[in-house]
């Protein structure tokens, strides 16, 4: 018997055997190299407590008071949603786009890549891959992102450990959460935030495949960055969806047909409170500066949602409105469109990159301009057609004479908006600024705050920060003081003009004026204050003492060295900021006492446990008493006379109340314009100016520019409410008085500074006969 060697085989049978026995050969010590690999590789593999124990950095939010988010702060934007609340479309999405065998394989998809390796060599490159959701988490928890075989040897034995220790439906929940998807979004809660500004239960079909699609490269398929790419991704996902039965032909044709609004601003939020968030960051910052933008900290302002949105819109119109009143100035910036080749070229979005949208404003290149039409690209391709109407606040800019760089033309950057019609007309960024806040008289406690036009244009909180001069809305805490010293609103007081002579005042000689050039002689204090005579103002702080209306006005939370001793406090000239203001009228709408406004209500752990929160004063303690009740009541009804008769009577006018009380406030020049003023319930101060200081332009009074905001606020916070009176102190006592050409009208005093009563001789018995 001849033994088994290479001469038995047929000739035929060698050339077979070899390469086979080869291959074999390769094949177990592969195997046998991977089973050391294994056996000294796999106990050392690091300990899965990061997955078990799952800890995500986790942002600093923040919140209204009724819990809606206002602003987040940290570098990854993550909302943690747990398995059971990811909806299954969205699950779906995913397991189409990244690993449809998911819940078949043990880690390592063997059928993907052996699928992966046979294109990527008919293909002559590696051009696909084959890393399951597993061998994704793997990654993104323990390694590096480098594409070494090592890696993937790494990889796929983390996977195998991760598949052993944790149910799918666990990998699946850690996936979902961690994974980057472009615009410093961690996870697909964050990301149907920042795309879509909803939470992840909402998503449609459509901007879920959208999302699925953003793991495989977040860069080049971000809808913000890139739609187009973005958008063939979509369409595969959907593909993909489709086949896997995911979804029917109909779904999949509605969603192709869906129209996606994605969010160009990442910072958007349900409500505009930008400088409220701003400040609520920095006081968390300040008082947890450990981990403060990673340990999920939740900060809960006192601002109402309603209150919020009424003041933002109503601060934007003022001041849009004012901006108008002005005229256009002409185009934003130009463009260089010589390679421009077509109306939807790709580079114009990436032109228009650096000019956002300012809510309403939207920035616009002209493709062409006439006399009669302009044609625009906005971002994202829509061609915009102005004429008519649409045009008339920019005539002037429109023809031959126009400067030629502000001239509207081919490249100019235009600002488009919507009328209340729905047709595009031009508008232009402000250069005014101004600022808007309320609180509760009660407690402080900020129920909206606007610090400016713009936060992402300038950043300035003008509400806490802006010192201006107050002008005339700093004429009741004067009157105020002077009724301590014995005056009444009944006092007789002289509107004439007033000459300081050089040898008074140290420089030259000082002859203020009234804002509207009149005198009107004698007349009351109430009076006098509701038209806001500064001759009245003057003589009052003079009879009182500067030095003691200095000192009495920081019973209201004025710094004295603002305001200097000289007449000229009378006129506002201090410097104040409307923070200050807000707190300040507060005292005459809650009676007399001085309360601390305040914007965080509490901070709370990622547990909802707090671990700060406010603790306000709250006025009717007699502790906090600033002023008199007597006195807060007189001036309650002087300032009440100030919106009915006097320079604010468009608030009782357009709001149609008579419970409402405040002070214009305009100063020199027309620089500032402010209206402070209040219903029982609530206190709110307006100011606009320019951060440059300037003139707003004559008449911008504090009727005309400041006081419409106001109104607009109020309008929408006092719906409902009733109207209310202050009850009258004890220790007044009410008298019928001559007041100068208007004849008897009823007037309030102290009971110690009532003024003597004239009896007037009694009458005669016209029945006697007088003799001589």
């Amino acid at each position: 018997m001849s033994s088994l060697g290479d001469s038995t085989l047929p000739n035929a049978s060698r050339w077979i055997f070899y390469p086979v026995l080869f291959l074999a050969g390769l094949a177990a010590m592969a195997i046998a190299m991977a089973a050391v690999v294994l056996i000294l590789t796999y106990p050392n593999l690091p300990s899965l407590e990061i997955l078990t124990d799952y800890r995500p950095k986790i942002p600093l939010r923040v919140y209204t008071a009724e819990g809606q988010l206002i602003g987040e702060f940290g570098e990854e934007h993550r909302d943690v949603v747990r398995f059971q609340d990811v909806p299954d479309v969205m699950k779906q999405a995913i397991l189409a786009a990244e690993d449809e065998r998911f819940y078949q394989h043990n880690g390592v998809d063997v059928l993907g890549v052996i699928r992966a390796a046979l294109s990527n060599l008919t293909g002559g490159s590696k051009r696909q891959g084959a890393s399951t959701i597993t061998q994704q988490v793997a990654k993104n928890f323990f390694l590096s992102s480098e594409k070494t075989y090592t890696r993937k040897l790494y990889e796929a034995l983390l996977s195998f450990k991760i598949e052993n220790n944790l149910s799918k439906d666990q990998i699946f929940e850690l996936y979902i959460n961690q994974i980057y998807l472009g615009q410093r979004a961690y996870g697909f809660g964050a990301a149907a935030q920042i795309y879509y500004g909803k939470p992840l239960k909402n998503l449609t079909t459509a901007e879920a495949a959208m999302l699925a699609g953003l793991p495989k490269a977040p860069s080049a398929f971000n809808p913000v960055v890139n739609p187009k790419r973005a958008r063939l991704r979509q369409q595969y996902v959907l593909r993909r969806m489709l086949e896997l039965g995911f979804i029917n032909p109909k779904q999949h044709d509605a969603a192709l047909k869906q129209a996606l609004v994605v969010k160009r601003d990442t910072y958007e939020y349900p409500v505009h409170a930008e400088f409220v968030a701003e400040m609520a960051r920095q006081l968390a910052a300040e008082r947890f500066p450990e981990d403060v933008y990673s340990r999920g900290l939740r900060v809960y302002t006192t601002i109402l949602k309603s209150d919020q949105e009424a003041a933002y819109h109503s601060l934007r119109r003022g001041v849009l409105d004012y901006d108008r009143r002005h005229g256009y100035r002409g185009a934003e910036a130009f463009l260089d469109m010589s390679d421009i080749k077509s109306e939807q070229d790709e580079a114009l979005d990436e032109m228009l990159q650096d000019f956002h949208d300012s809510e309403d404003l939207h920035p616009a290149v002209v493709l062409q301009a006439d006399a009669k039409q302009i044609r625009a690209y906005r971002r994202g391709g829509e061609i915009v057609t102005l004429s008519g109407d649409g045009l008339k606040f920019a005539l002037r800019m429109m023809d031959d004479k126009s400067p030629p760089n502000k001239r509207i033309r081919r490249g100019a950057v235009i600002r488009v908006q919507m009328d209340d019609n729905n047709n595009w007309r031009i508008a232009q960024m402000p250069e005014v600024e101004a600022a808007f806040l309320s609180t509760d008289p009660k407690n402080g406690a900020i129920r909206a705050l606007v610090g400016g036009f713009d936060f992402s244009r300038n950043k300035f909180n003008h509400a806490t920060q802006a010192w201006r001069q107050p002008g005339s809305s700093f004429k009741p805490f004067i009157y105020s003081g002077a009724l301590e010293k014995g005056f009444t609103p009944a006092s007789i007081i002289e509107d004439a003009p007033i000459s300081i002579p050089a040898s008074v005042t140290g420089s030259q000689a000082w002859e203020p004026k009234n804002y509207d050039g009149k005198y009107e002689g004698p007349m009351r204090m109430r009076t006098a204050l509701a038209k806001s005579k500064n001759m009245v103002s003057i003589r009052l702080l003079q009879a009182s003492g500067v030095n003691y209306i200095q000192d009495y006005v920081t019973r209201f939370g004025f710094d004295a060295d603002k305001h200097p001793p000289y007449l000229t406090m009378a006129l506002g000239a201090g410097a104040v900021t409307p923070w200050q203001m807000v707190a300040a009228y507060s005292i005459f709408a809650n009676g007399g006492y001085r309360i601390q406004p305040f914007v965080v209500r509490d901070i709370q752990d990622d547990k909802g446990q707090v671990l700060a929160e406010a603790q306000p004063i709250t006025a009717g303690d007699e502790s906090l008493r600033a002023i008199d009740p007597r006195n807060a009541y007189l001036m309650n009804s002087m300032l009440h006379d100030v919106t009915i008769y006097g320079t604010g009577a468009r608030a009782s006018a357009t709001l149609k109340r008579r419970d409402l009380a405040g002070k214009t406030g305009t100063t020199n020049e027309y620089v500032d314009a402010w209206f402070c003023g209040y219903q029982q319930t609530v206190v709110g101060c307006s100011w606009i100016g320019f951060d440059q200081p300037k003139s707003l332009g004559r008449g911008e009074t504090g009727g005309s520019a400041a006081l419409p905001t106001w109104i607009g606020y109020m309008a929408k916070a006092l719906k409902d409410v009733p109207e209310s009176v202050m009850s009258q102190p004890d220790g007044l006592v009410a008298l019928d008085m001559e007041n100068p050409g208007k004849g008897p009208a009823r007037e309030f005093f102290y009971k110690e500074n009532v003024p003597p009563v004239i009896e007037p001789e009694p009458p005669q018995d016209p029945t006697i006969t007088p003799t001589d």
